[in-house]
């Protein structure tokens, strides 16, 4: 392992700047183009030296100007670039991404697959508790408003244990606002839980000093509205509620939850086994906060960069690429895909490979330690495989919790071996990373994150370009053989995930 590297600060909208004037007479939007062949002879087999040199940083960054300006399609309804699921934004995401892969002559095998999604909106919301405003008071994700939309007042009624049966909440909640430990079962259930009880509104406090921001996940008519809340504002009202002091409060929530219709994408190679697919994805919306162009525009052009190139080649195995719809949301598209893959389908996925987030400003090189001893047979060696390669590169790198974070939850809860890189989100980097990857410690790995800033300034050039020739080495070597690589096994299901994790995606749900 290398010990330091230099720190690049050249951000993707300065990627060309040293290029020569003859250079920039290129016009940025032509991207490279596959070599043209009638027949697969012309074509050899796909070698991960090659991919990895058709890889070119001008293309990368063609791609994520057209993405912004897709984005801008949103701002008649949002009043900023967005490609958030339902917006015209995510719509011109869908159809890009489907436009390009449909140009590279019959390449692959596309196929659009829609599903109903949740999506849910906080236009206003705000909770006084006694005379105070709490600044870690922040309304969960899909959280339903107010009664008419309107503030509602009623005293906090503590609910006994974590609030995870019907027996935990007193009678008289009825009428007030509940006030809940966090733990145990999810926010979606006590807040279920409280409505039936009755209650007005709920908060789940923490039971660590930090803030608490969480989702509901799937509605129900019993959902009320809910707020999460620090364990240090709580820590006083909780001292106050079992000293028997009355503690009122005014819970107030203008939100939306509507279900739409999105969209996966899905390209799989006409060429190469069926019964052995390397599947790979990245997400194609955005938060509705901004435009998405690291998170996770850079891993779904990387995807479609990775893809146009591979065209050059033919394969022995067949590689299927996917970009999913609502996982900013809760993993939608991905959970939906794997939901209703029948389960001999599933056993011809060998593997999983997650990408997200791939050229964050303020990065560290991330491989997710997946290992066998938790997760499926063969994630451990796909871990190895992202290792050996930055040490090849002579790169540093670091290892992530495979928490259930991104799209390959759904994989390894159902079998398939996973894992992926990433760059680095909300974060901190360490001292010790500072060292190893330069840039700023004590900073976020991406200070856009979730934001309106998360545009075409956002991308570290450097960072980019490197992860997306380890997605096409990673493309390449298992589109060639999985010789080594261990043999699916019949369990499609794993015992190791029955319980809930504590994060779906990158909301909190428990």
């Amino acid at each position: 392992m290398a010990l330091t590297r230099l720190w690049s600060c050249t951000f993707l909208a300065a990627a060309l700047r040293a290029a020569t004037a003859s250079e920039l007479q290129m016009p940025l939007v032509a991207q490279q183009r596959p070599v043209e062949g009638d027949s697969a002879f012309s074509k050899s087999l796909v070698n991960t030296d090659k991919l990895q040199d058709s890889i070119k940083i001008e293309n990368l960054v063609s791609r994520a100007k057209e993405l912004y300006t897709i984005a801008q399609l949103s701002e008649p309804e949002y009043g900023h670039p967005t490609r958030v699921i339902g917006s015209e934004g995510h719509s011109g995401t869908l159809e890009y991404i489907y436009s390009a892969l449909e140009s590279l002559g019959g390449y692959y095998t596309l196929s659009k697959q829609p599903f109903p999604a949740v999506l849910g909106k906080v236009y206003e919301s705000r909770l006084v508790i006694g005379h105070e405003v709490p600044e870690s008071a922040s309304p969960m994700s899909l959280t339903p408003p107010t009664t008419n939309r309107e503030p509602v007042y009623g005293d906090l009624v503590l609910v006994e244990n974590e609030g995870c049966h019907a027996s935990d909440y007193p009678a008289n909640v009825t009428g007030n606002i509940a006030f809940i430990l966090r733990g145990t079962c999810s926010f979606g259930a006590k807040s279920e839980l409280a409505g039936k009880a009755g209650a007005v509104a709920a908060i789940v406090y923490n039971y660590e000093s930090g803030a608490v921001s969480g989702t509901l996940e799937n509605p129900t008519p019993n959902h009320v509205a809910t707020f999460g809340l620090s364990g240090n504002d709580a820590g006083p009202i909780v001292e106050k509620l079992k000293a028997g002091e009355v503690v009122d409060s005014i819970a107030y929530i203008d939100s939306e939850v509507k279900q739409i219709q999105t969209t996966n994408i899905i390209a799989q190679t006409v060429e190469g086994d069926p019964n052995n697919c390397v599947m790979l994805g990245g997400h194609s919306d955005s938060v509705s906060e901004g435009p998405g162009i690291n998170d996770d525009g850079s891993g779904s052009l990387t995807l479609l960069e990775v893809a146009t190139q591979l065209t050059n080649f033919t394969v022995n195995n067949c590689v299927r690429f996917a970009w999913w719809a609502g996982e900013e949301e809760g993993l939608l598209g991905s959970d939906y895909y794997v939901e209703v893959l029948p389960k001999e389908e599933n056993k011809k996925i060998r593997l999983f490979m997650d990408y997200d987030m791939m050229g964050s400003p303020n990065f560290a090189y991330q491989v997710y330690n997946a290992t066998n001893a938790v997760n499926p047979v063969g994630s451990e060696q796909l871990r190895d495989l992202y290792v050996d390669w930055y040490t090849k590169q002579g790169l540093n790198y670091t290892f992530i919790p495979f928490d259930g974070r991104s799209d390959y939850d759904a994989f390894i809860r159902n079998g398939i071996p996973g894992g992926g890189i990433a760059t680095g989100a909300e974060g901190v980097k360490t001292k010790e990373e500072e060292v190893m990857f330069g840039g700023k410690a004590g900073e976020w790995y991406d200070p856009c994150y979730h934001q309106l800033c998360d545009d075409l300034g956002n991308v570290n050039s450097t960072a980019w370009l490197v992860n997306t020739k380890l997605v096409a080495h990673s493309v390449a070597t298992f589109a060639v053989s999985f010789e080594g690589f261990p043999e699916r096994s019949d369990a499609t299901t794993l015992d190791a995930y029955e319980n809930p994790a504590m994060y779906h995606g990158h909301h909190l749900i428990l």
